[in-house]
């Protein structure tokens, strides 16, 4: 049978209308009937404010202001495609309806979820240095190895908490910090003995995320919170300023670094600092949110709306065959 999903509001004319035309054509073009209050859901009413009544009848959509011989000529050809031979298809009514629940809360939430999983992945690394403090030097160990495969960890190249400085960079960085081999004795060259290294009582703890991992997923996270408040007015990034603003420097910044590490160019030498690693892994996470939340916004508002539809007609009808 064809479903008409119809997009209503309270006190719309245009929608009682709708509505008895589509009760009219019922006997010619037995269909499912599925009301749905925009005013029930705030992305319903955001896209559908201005249009309503709106009809989904089958794969096609009406808005207003349409006549009783659209709904008929829509009604027609969602018909002549149920003719059409098709694979049967036997879905369970609980199972499905469960998973639709699932959909929609992920399509409403989604934005919180993410934040959420930014902030743990973020926060967990401070825990370390808080736990090494406390004496519990195996469990914040723990942490280190598990952030092991996703960061190079080298203190060099890392924040400090509960010491002197709050970074330890390498000498050729050329910062006002007291640099890393002299405050640890320890070779710079040394890239396990660096990455290992989870500081002591004078010089700090180690976060085990880098500084630019830090700032990267940092900026994500405060980018993601605010897309939250202007999500309804803020428009997908240009590529190309993602391009000129979130990637070239830091892009530059690392890239120049690596190259100065290889043995068989001629680079100049070259060791970032703690402020230009903040710097441009902070532009990279801002712009990555800017670029791809609000497509992503776009997608789950459509689920969302898709999903709400399915929802209420499993919701009226008395009886689905397993």
């Amino acid at each position: 049978m064809i479903r008409v999903t119809l997009y209503t509001r309270k006190n719309c004319h245009l929608c009682d209308q709708a509505r008895a035309d589509l009760d009219s054509l019922q006997a010619d073009f037995p269909h499912e009937l599925v009301e749905i209050d925009i005013d029930s859901d705030p992305v319903l009413e955001e896209r559908y404010k201005e249009i309503v009544p709106v009809a989904q009848v089958g794969p096609y959509k009406l808005e207003a202001l349409f006549t009783a011989t659209d709904l008929q000529v829509a009604l027609g050809a969602a018909r002549d495609g149920l003719r059409r031979p098709q694979a049967a298809v036997v879905v369970s009514r609980k199972p499905a309806i469960i998973l639709n629940k699932v959909v929609l809360f992920l399509s409403k939430h989604w934005l919180a979820i993410i934040n959420l999983i930014f902030f743990l992945y973020v926060g967990l690394p401070f825990t370390a240095p808080l736990l090494m403090k406390a004496g519990e030097t195996r469990t914040g160990l723990w942490i280190q190895r598990i952030y092991s495969p996703h960061c190079h960890q080298l203190a060099y190249r890392s924040w400090f908490l509960f010491g002197d400085q709050p970074a330890y960079p390498l000498e050729s960085a050329n910062t006002s910090l007291v640099p890393y081999g002299e405050a640890t004795g320890l070779d710079g060259d040394d890239y396990w003995e660096a990455k290992e290294f989870i500081g002591n009582d004078q010089i700090g703890y180690k976060v085990v995320l880098c500084q630019r991992d830090i700032a990267t997923w940092g900026g994500m996270l405060v980018a993601g919170l605010i897309f939250g408040l202007v999500r309804k007015r803020i428009k997908p990034l240009p590529i190309l300023i993602w391009l000129l603003v979130g990637v070239l420097p830091i892009a530059l910044d690392g890239g120049t670094q690596i190259l100065s590490e290889l043995p068989f160019l001629s680079f100049p030498p070259r060791e970032s600092t703690p402020f230009l690693r903040t710097v441009t892994g902070t532009l990279f996470g801002i712009m990555n949110i800017w670029l791809a939340f609000p497509y992503l916004e776009e997608s789950m508002n459509d689920i969302r709306v898709m999903v709400t539809s399915k929802l209420a007609a499993a919701e009226q009808r008395t009886a689905i065959p397993e």
